[in-house]
């Protein structure tokens, strides 16, 4: 069967992946926000921070069931759908896809590791970098290929899950047992290093350099994460690259630029959380249950969750697409969030790590994880007040211009030379 071509007009927006990537910049920081303002064990265990009440488990709860995984899933999605966009594009006009591509990812991963090192150890533009790399070799693939490559690559990041969170326990065994030697110990203690309690000594510490100066958070940032980049596409770069074939995959059979009916972006949505939320619940009930407990931390939020967060993004998709194919007020300005992304998402490290760490207002550890909330919703207020505006004017984002400028190696026209 002969495929229709996937890019629009030169030019034209697809309003669908706009939208949609719209929503998952937004809801990227709803579990984003526990990095900026919390030690970083809270990410995944709610006890680590010393703030545990009911509400906060519920705050954990929810953002584990909808947030957590799904939106930076979301997220990779839309970013092959629009890798794919840019080399049809360029091929289109005769220019070579791989050139353009190739200088898009050297400058991103400019900017991802800049972010990284300097502003914030929860970026992500330097795994998106090097993977869209390699994502770039399928780009002429058939939708039926791309997926069977898509599930091979989730099948690994499972085992690769699995068999971490079978050692973990191993480990926990061992350091439990009678008169366990100090080997097994240590190994008990490192293995608790990125979910597990922490002790008072070293809640002050993190603490004292998070609410102390920009300097002395990029300098621990160096010496404790200055590897993180690498170990990020080592232990996540399977699943990510899973996610942009996907991604790619789903624009060629026309789900990501909104040609599927109705009923059929109905039907995805049901089973996607058909499946999703029941299995996501159970998996939070297990974590609960366990009190977070480190060895049930990696096998539930780690390693269980993979089979079923590509149904949950799918689900997700289909249902922001169908709930916004109204196009009114609010979904243009969502669109225009998501036009704005690149700035949208660098802007929101800026503003939190200026609000929570110490060179700002020094928020850092004094807000619970329930009340991060209304720092989220105030981020997305924000996000639909200036994108649109912005955009109305100017043909780019802020970070869009300069990301696109370098690419091309000379400043880009920024007026808009005709109306939206």
């Amino acid at each position: 069967m002969t495929e229709a071509p996937t890019a629009a007009p030169a030019g034209a927006r697809i309003a669908t992946l706009d939208i949609v990537r719209g929503v998952a910049v937004m809801g990227i920081l709803a579990m984003n926000i526990v990095a900026f303002a919390l030690p970083e064990n809270a990410y995944m265990n709610p006890r680590a921070a010393g703030y545990e009440g009911p509400a906060d488990i519920a705050s954990w709860a929810v953002a584990f069931v909808f947030v957590d995984g799904k939106m930076r899933g979301l997220f990779s999605f839309l970013f092959g759908a629009s890798m794919l966009l840019v080399v049809e594009r360029a091929e289109a006009a005769g220019r070579s896809g791989a050139a353009v591509h190739y200088r898009r990812m050297a400058w991103l991963l400019v900017f991802g590791l800049a972010h990284f090192y300097l502003v914030w150890s929860g970026d992500i533009l330097s795994l998106y970098a090097p993977i869209g790399m390699i994502a770039y070799a399928f780009w002429a693939s058939r939708p039926r290929l791309l997926i069977a490559i898509a599930i091979g690559l989730l099948l690994f990041q499972f085992a690769l899950f699995a068999s971490l969170a079978a050692t973990v326990f191993d480990a926990a065994r061992a350091a439990a047992a009678p008169h366990a030697d100090v080997d097994a110990l240590l190994r008990w203690r490192e293995m608790q290093a990125g979910s597990g309690l922490y002790s008072p000594a070293e809640l002050r510490e993190t603490l004292a350099v998070y609410r102390g100066s920009w300097w002395g958070i990029v300098r621990h940032n160096f010496d404790e994460n200055g590897l993180a980049p690498v170990r990020s596409v080592l232990f996540i770069g399977a699943e990510t690259l899973a996610y942009m074939l996907l991604g790619m995959a789903a624009l060629k059979t026309g789900f990501l630029s909104g040609r599927w009916s109705n009923r059929a972006y109905a039907i995805a949505a049901a089973i996607g959380f058909g499946i999703g939320v029941p299995a996501y619940a159970l998996l939070a009930r297990w974590c609960i249950e366990a009190d977070f407990a480190v060895p049930v931390l990696v096998a539930g939020s780690l390693a269980a969750s993979v089979p079923f967060r590509p149904a949950m993004i799918v689900g997700t998709a289909a249902l922001i697409i169908l709930a916004t194919r109204g196009h009114g007020r609010l979904t243009r300005r969502i669109a225009a969030a998501g036009r704005a992304a690149f700035t949208n998402y660098l802007g929101t490290s800026l503003l939190m790590t200026a609000i929570f760490y110490g060179y700002g207002l020094g928020l850092f550890g004094h807000v619970r994880r329930v009340d991060l909330w209304w720092f989220v919703i105030g981020a997305w207020a924000l996000m639909l007040l200036w994108s649109k505006p912005w955009l109305d004017r100017f043909a780019y984002g802020p970070f869009e211009w300069l990301w696109r400028s370098l690419a091309r190696g000379e400043p880009q026209p920024m007026r808009r030379r005709a109306p939206a």
